[in-house]
């Protein structure tokens, strides 16, 4: 979808369409864009974008607040259309889906048509200000690179017989999934653009990657169908950037201990443990702290709670901070429960749960069942934002 969360808003209040537009996260003059339509992109408004810069660079610009609820129901709106039409088979994000073709539509004349189709479906049953560009390709990634390659509203397909010439132009980390320290180290080995890239031994991919990953990307942008492998959920976290009522380190601190509880109870519900808990708070004055702690494996979140506020003490043995930007909690390490050894002294069986998380559980069955919030581990402070609003 392009420029989806701006384009949204632009469907639902017409008198944007044609304006620029930016999403924030918050409603604050400090805080940045998630999100712009294309008519501020073209005077160089971005993601990340500051709010204050983004006024610079387009002195027309309006500014919504982002409604990620909305946006979901927009998504689940686009995806129905598209399963009506054609083979759904992955809702990627937000704003990417993925499709299977068959029949006519494996033809390039007939994938065409197909997307003509589409286009016109989504305007006509979810509005007029959606619109989406479409990649073909052997798999998923060629169709994902395909699909950036004409933006907005665009059609192009990649293939081995127009591969690696129809993206020599794009840089290494222009491709998903290539990051500053893996362009680095793709540096390293020599493998300066995109065209080299795609002719690497896979083999040697698998040495710059460390890691099977480097083998199945490279394999796939010379056109070979690898099916897509299950993710493994390395950890549970939260984030948050504050608005500026909550940049006081007191409440930012009891922003932390409501975002400790949503990573626990998410952790709960996927049957798993968590043996290390880390804490992240960023400064206005630009400057981070970061601090971790490993512990027992558990799922209870008055533990877990236990661990915040240490670290919390921590970071004011330095002397009180300044105003708190935005802070992050994450729960790694992460095992099923059912998998946890027993502890001879405390004396826990294994896969048995503690009394912590027998609470915890009990606690997460109130809340299921009478509202979000009916039963707290003490002060907290929600902070409703991006993933809340709507």
């Amino acid at each position: 979808m392009n420029s989806f969360f701006a384009s949204v808003e632009q469907q639902l209040e017409p008198a944007l369409r044609g304006k620029p537009v930016a999403i924030t996260a918050v409603d604050s003059e400090a805080g940045a864009c998630v999100a712009a339509s294309y008519e501020a992109k073209a005077f160089g408004v971005r993601n990340g974008t500051r709010v204050a810069e983004a006024r610079l660079l387009c002195p027309g610009i309006i500014f919504r607040a982002s409604r990620h609820r909305v946006y979901v129901r927009f998504n689940l709106a686009v995806a129905d259309v598209l399963d009506r039409h054609a083979e759904l088979t992955h809702i990627r994000s937000v704003d990417e889906f993925q499709l299977a073709l068959s029949g006519e539509a494996q033809t390039l004349e007939g994938a065409a048509a197909l997307v003509t189709r589409l286009k016109a479906a989504v305007a006509a049953e979810v509005g007029p200000a959606l619109r989406f560009s479409a990649g073909i390709g052997p798999n998923h990634l060629l169709a994902k690179i395909a699909g950036k390659l004409e933006k907005p509203d665009g059609f192009q397909w990649l293939a081995p017989e127009n591969m690696p010439e129809r993206i020599a132009h794009l840089v290494l980390d222009d491709l998903p999934g290539i990051s500053r320290a893996l362009k680095e180290r793709l540096y390293r080995a020599r493998v300066f653009d995109v065209p080299t890239l795609c002719q690497l031994d896979p083999r040697h991919a698998r040495q710059i990657w460390r890691s099977v990953e480097g083998e199945r990307f490279v394999r796939m942008l010379q056109g070979m169908d690898i099916p897509i492998m299950p993710t493994v959920r390395g950890g549970y976290g939260n984030s948050k950037v504050l608005s500026p009522e909550f940049r006081d380190p007191r409440k930012a601190y009891q922003v932390g201990r409501w975002l400790t509880e949503k990573a626990a109870a998410r952790l709960r519900r996927d049957g798993r443990v968590a043996g290390r808990f880390s804490l992240t708070v960023s400064f206005l004055s630009g400057q981070s702290w970061v601090r971790g702690v490993s512990c027992f494996p558990t799922q209870d979140t008055s533990f877990f709670l236990r661990l915040h506020r240490a670290l919390w003490r921590a970071l004011w043995r330095g002397g009180r901070p300044g105003p708190v930007l935005s802070m992050g909690v994450n729960l790694t390490n992460v095992d099923l429960l059912t998998a946890r050894q027993g502890d001879l002294l405390a004396p826990l069986a294994p896969a048995e749960r503690t009394r912590g998380e027998e609470v915890s559980v009990a606690v997460d069955q109130i809340n299921a069942r009478f509202g979000d919030g009916m039963i707290r581990y003490g002060v907290n402070q929600t902070h409703p934002g991006f993933f809340e609003r709507g």
